[in-house]
């Protein structure tokens, strides 16, 4: 569109199921971009694990026109997740667009990622729009519902907008404001700047660069530049998103849409990068690195290989770029790669979609977080439990803080927590009928099972936030498994110090019930420090090695078992356990 005045970029952000998809149904409705017989629900969902889950997992971008009082308008519409570990996508999203719609749900009210993106979104500088869900329910607390979100953005409650994503009503109305509210965009028709907000790949065109041109104009055939990877290529294809990819002649200063490189190396192509046409075009401030915080190692399992599994992850992290890879080897399991992750749900969606899209096969590793160590004057990273020291001076662990929002009667059970998780409360606020309770707490923590515990004491009512929040002193020790005398590398762990006996009873217990029987007795111990905290023992396989005597001297039989035990002690002497994969399976299970 030549005319900036008529373009509008937008974003939709919410807490995780607020219904943010089925809201960006009804405006694709409202517009006729998508007729009506080929609307589905989640409409702009397309990842089947989306559907499945009921959530969004990947940003995705639409263009819609729109008449309004005679002037037709182009609408860029970004659909983002909700849940905290796929934060990275939303301030992706919010780089490419000059305006937000905050959506909250009008029976659960304002949850903990709601804050978090509203915060996001005016550190961007957006135009906030507050939007309440769900009017066609006749809620009893709907006003209260509403009063908070416009005590929140401190506008009015008339400046509330009240929507059925459901029904359509108060849809249009919502539309209109954001066309007569959200600033348009600006920018020069001179020099071409673009900036790369998310990508994918496409076996026949190469790496689909999402863009959001901020100037300038972007045509094919025309020779650009990526400033990150100082790469020169000549553009296949561009086109804009109808929601699916479609070809247009150009794309010009404001709008949304993509490119097709040709490019067939991953690395080429980064998230956030610059597209110019000129080399000595500034770069455009993108957004901050993703930051891993959980790393899990895969290792490729039945009929899956190692570059085969380097492959596909390659090409999804050109749509996630939050995934830190980094190969590694092990003794028992082979060839793998260590993962790094923003959350325990960016973990459990990218194995998802590795088995899904790609039809892999893997084990994986316990979760594990990066510790910062002082050993003998040194100061390194540890990111695998294997390389963690003995006996070092000093470990920092990552901290968090938390945003918990939980109905004030509730609050005491959220508090008791504390205890079993190790976190401390730092601020306490009145939210309405809610309570927003601040808290700091390890990243370990969070790995074992915190949000399914928060929602069984609050019967699901509570909502946590979190991001990292600096480093303290750890009391953690490394917890070896033994098998037969040899370290198993793959169980080896991180432990609090305060759980790890009852960690190192539990794994040895565990694998006394899966191993099965050898020629020789094997023990199972766990070991922190040099010292041996459990053991379980497996009996040997007992074989009758007299069986074909009949009667007779007993010093016959004497004389065989007393050859069986000799066999057997050179036999343990020499001997290693192999752990068959199924065992791995089951003790590295989530």
């Amino acid at each position: 569109m030549e005319n900036t005045k008529n373009i509008r970029n937008f974003v939709i952000i919410a807490h995780i199921d607020h219904g943010k998809s089925t809201l960006a149904d009804r405006l694709l409705e409202v517009t006729g971009t998508v007729e009506a017989r080929r609307m589905r629900p989640q409409y702009l969902d397309q990842l089947e694990l989306e559907r499945e889950r009921g959530i969004t997992i990947k940003m995705a971008p639409v263009r819609m026109s729109y008449v309004q009082d005679g002037e037709p308008y182009m609408l860029n519409l970004i659909d983002t997740p909700g849940h905290s570990d796929f934060s990275y996508e939303v301030s992706r999203a919010l780089a490419a667009v000059e305006g937000a719609i905050l959506l909250v749900d009008g029976a659960k009210g304002i949850q903990a990622q709601t804050l978090s993106n509203l915060r996001s979104a005016r550190k961007a500088g957006l135009k906030i729009i507050g939007a309440v869900n769900k009017i066609d329910l006749l809620l009893p607390n709907l006003q209260k519902v509403i009063e908070s979100v416009a005590e929140l953005l401190d506008v009015t409650t008339e400046e509330i907008f009240k929507v059925s994503a459901k029904t359509g009503s108060g849809v249009t109305e919502l539309l209109r404001a954001v066309i007569r509210d959200v600033p348009a965009p600006t920018g020069s028709k001179k020099e071409t700047t673009a900036l790369i907000f998310d990508s994918l790949y496409d076996e026949h065109k190469g790496i689909i660069a999402f863009v959001r041109l901020f100037s300038g104009s972007l045509r094919a055939g025309e020779e650009v530049y990526l400033r990150a990877s100082h790469t020169r290529f000549k553009i296949k294809e561009v086109g804009s998103f109808m929601p699916q990819l479609k070809t247009i002649p150009s794309l010009s200063a404001g709008e949304i849409g993509y490119i097709a490189t040709g490019l067939k190396e991953t690395d080429l192509v980064k998230i956030g990068d610059t597209v110019a046409k000129d080399s000595t075009t500034a770069s455009l401030t993108g957004y901050r690195d993703p930051a891993p915080v959980v790393f899990i190692s895969f290792y490729p399992d039945g009929d899956t290989e190692f570059e085969v599994l380097l492959s596909s992850l390659s090409k999804l992290r050109l749509s996630d770029p939050a995934l830190d890879v980094e190969p590694e080897s092990n003794e028992a399991l082979g060839r793998g790669l260590k993962i790094g992750f923003l959350g325990q749900l960016h973990f459990e969606i990218t194995a998802s979609r590795l088995r899904d899209e790609f039809g892999l096969d893997f084990i994986t590793s316990f979760p594990s977080v990066a510790y910062r160590v002082k050993d003998g004057g040194r100061e390194y990273t540890v990111k695998q439990a294997k390389d963690f020291p003995e006996h070092p001076d000093q470990v920092f662990q990552p901290i968090i803080k938390l945003e918990i929002l939980t109905p004030s009667s509730y609050v005491n059970q959220v508090v008791g927590a504390k205890t079993l998780f190790s976190f401390e409360v730092i601020d306490i606020k009145n939210l309405g009928e809610n309570v927003l309770m601040v808290a700091r707490m390890p990243l370990a923590e969070l790995l074992r099972d915190f949000d399914d515990y928060l929602k069984s004491i609050t019967a699901g009512y509570a909502s946590f936030n979190y991001e990292l929040d600096g480093e303290s002193l750890a009391e953690v020790q490394k917890l070896e498994i033994l098998i037969a005398g040899d370290v198993v590398e793959a169980l080896t762990r991180v432990v609090p110090r305060k759980d790890i006996e009852r960690e190192a009873r539990t794994t040895a217990e565990k694998l006394k019930e899966l191993l099965p029987k050898q020629q020789f007795t094997q023990a199972i111990q766990a070991r922190t420090g040099g010292k041996i905290i459990a053991r379980e023992t497996i009996a040997a396989l007992r074989k009758d090695v007299t069986g074909y005597l009949y009667g007779g001297d007993r010093s016959r039989k004497m004389k065989l078992w007393k050859k069986q035990k000799r066999g057997k002690e050179r036999l343990k002497e020499t001997a290693r356990v192999n752990l068959p994969v199924e065992v791995f399976r089951a003790i590295l299970k989530k």
